[in-house]
């Protein structure tokens, strides 16, 4: 069975790796750590791939490759919208090309799924962009957090995947005059859980209207904080839950 997902944007998530390191300041408070450290343990799920320290949850630096696990979406028969790596990043330095490429493989066999990769490492990315046969049913993101990694967005054009996304998670700075050229999809969503950074509404208004005005289907992930469900994630009364236009239409949603 696949790994049933409460993420808003997707509805299984596939772990072939797991562990991480803090890249930049999206980082901070990163769920997936908090996760790790809170189940690690000797002979435990996450094998201790995160602690708890005085100042909260640290990742250890170590990355963990699931071998028997990469051929897990094979034997899941309902299509559905898969995210890859919620526990870690498939272009983590540690990762070798080998097994990136084994990832790929699965993806591409298992077309009647579709895949979601994203990273925050855009330059291993695009570095590695010409070794990768990029199936059609993998959507390719990249997560931008604040102005200072907008670059990012550029070295996600420069790849071959037919489906470019931003998550633009968690949103702790503006985004003005974004290029969404050759952009497929937008997620927006606020930071959560404890210490959580405030998000502007006008921060989050602004991005939907320059994707309004480029035509880049908009998802409005969720307001954070604390309690992110008390927060709920109505944005001027209405869910944003736009998908992008390719998978909408083979869909029918």
């Amino acid at each position: 069975m696949a790994a049933k997902s409460a993420i808003e944007w997707t509805q299984s998530t596939w772990n072939p790796v797991r562990g991480c390191t803090r890249v930049s300041e999206g980082c901070k408070f990163c769920y997936a750590e908090r996760i790790a450290a809170r189940f690690s343990g000797e002979g435990l799920a996450y094998e201790g791939l995160a602690k708890m320290t005085k100042a909260g949850p640290r990742w250890t630096n170590k990355v963990r490759l699931v071998e028997d696990l990469l051929d897990a979406p094979l034997k899941w028969k309902k299509p559905q919208l898969i995210f890859v790596n919620s526990m870690s990043d498939l272009f983590h330095e540690d990762v070798p090309l080998d097994f990136i490429l084994r990832v790929f493989e699965t993806m591409h066999k298992a077309e009647q799924h579709h895949f979601q990769v994203l990273t925050k490492r855009s330059k291993q990315l695009v570095k590695l962009n010409n070794k990768i046969q990029w199936p059609k049913n993998v959507w390719m993101g990249v997560s931008v957090e604040n102005e200072d990694y907008k670059c990012r967005i550029d070295d996600l054009r420069e790849t071959d995947a037919h489906v470019k996304f931003l998550s633009l998670e968690p949103l702790i700075g503006e985004l003005r005059n974004l290029n969404l050229t050759n952009i497929d999809w937008v997620i927006v969503g606020g930071e959560s859980g404890p210490g959580a950074r405030t998000m502007q509404e006008e921060w989050v208004l602004d991005i939907r209207d320059q994707c309004q005005q480029a035509f880049v289907p908009f998802f409005f992930k969720q307001w954070g904080g604390r309690n992110k469900k008390r927060q709920g994630r109505e944005l001027e009364k209405k869910t944003w839950d736009s998908l992008p236009l390719a998978y909408s239409a083979v869909s029918g949603q």
